[in-house]
């Protein structure tokens, strides 16, 4: 179990990773005065699970560790691309899609009911509108509120098509996906206003820089990374991502083998907007790990170093992108 220092009302709380076997026992708790002061930040929970092609016990690993993560204060809990489930080929993959209005979604909705939290589903297999003639999917991320609505749903723009020999990585996720049309606006949620992405989305900060300039404050990358790619680049993409767009981010992770031939790096992440990380789940296990979302300090960093005021877009970086048109 790893133990993280964070400040809250400013007392000591731990922040604490839960690893599956431990989740029962609780063995970590946060002070129980943690929510009760209005001076108090609100609590993230970033999740990582091993999702496998049984829905069903996916289901109940990513339910616990949301019962958990409520009990321990969190008010919006973030889980990972492909929570719902990971196929062991591409026929398995595409048969088990449903729609927004399928069974999954609304397990969830009822979930957030129950407990009087928002979700954050990070890669939903959302069957496309054209499903019965071309039966292709959408990767996307869908936020639930406590009330059981879907609030948001963004639709991956940015699809994983990368051969690497050498690292013996081989996806191709446009055989079977559909690109998303658009980026959508940031929305409020108890922790702030959410920056929706996934995955291989943290590779372009283009899309960050848009998110922030529509008043994002808290931008996530729920996420299935090879262990090839996460050990190289993970950690470095989400802090540049926090740095530079001065935002929290929340990347939720897959984690370990899913089947014979997939396996994934984990190491979920809660940055802040100064780049520092702040909750962190480690590398080998389903888990979660909280933290404060201090809006306080990304105002802040903003007002210290106001780096958007000194971009220079108009005449400077537009103008370039246009003369290599």
């Amino acid at each position: 179990m790893l133990l993280y220092i964070s400040r809250c009302c400013f007392r000591n709380v731990r922040s604490t990773t839960f690893h599956l076997k431990e989740i029962q026992k609780s063995v970590l708790r946060m002070s129980s005065s943690l929510m009760t002061t209005s001076s108090c930040n609100p609590i993230a929970a970033v999740c990582q699970v091993t999702s496998t092609a049984d829905k069903n016990v996916n289901f109940s690993l990513c339910q616990e560790l949301v019962q958990q993560a409520q009990k321990e204060g969190a008010c919006m809990v973030f889980l990972p691309e492909a929570f719902d489930y990971i196929g062991t080929n591409r026929e398995e993959t595409l048969q088990l899609s449903e729609t927004l209005e399928g069974d999954t979604i609304q397990r969830y909705s009822q979930m957030t009911r129950d407990l009087g939290i928002w979700v954050s589903l990070g890669g939903f297999h959302e069957r496309g509108h054209t499903w019965e003639t071309d039966r292709r999917i959408y990767n996307s991320h869908v936020i639930i509120n406590s009330e059981g609505s879907i609030m948001a749903v963004y639709r991956k723009c940015h699809l994983f098509d990368v051969e690497l020999p050498e690292k013996k990585v081989s996806l191709r996720e446009s055989a079977f996906t559909i690109p998303g049309p658009k980026i959508l606006e940031p929305l409020q949620s108890p922790i702030g206003k959410l920056g929706l992405a996934i995955c291989y989305d943290v590779r372009f900060p283009e899309l960050s820089l848009a998110l922030m300039r529509q008043g994002a404050e808290i931008l996530t990358y729920p996420s299935a990374f090879t262990v090839a790619t996460g050990t190289a680049h993970w950690e470095v993409l989400l802090r540049a991502r926090a740095i530079e767009t001065q935002t929290f981010v929340i990347a939720a992770a897959q984690v370990g083998r899913h089947n014979s031939s997939r396996t994934s790096y984990g190491h979920s992440l809660i940055v802040d907007p100064w780049g520092d990380i702040i909750g962190r789940c480690g590398g080998d296990k389903p888990g979660y790990a909280l933290a404060e979302i201090d809006l306080n300090k990304l105002r802040r960093v903003r007002t210290d170093m106001p780096v958007q005021k000194h971009r220079r877009e108009n005449e400077l970086y537009l103008n370039d992108w246009k003369q290599h048109l």
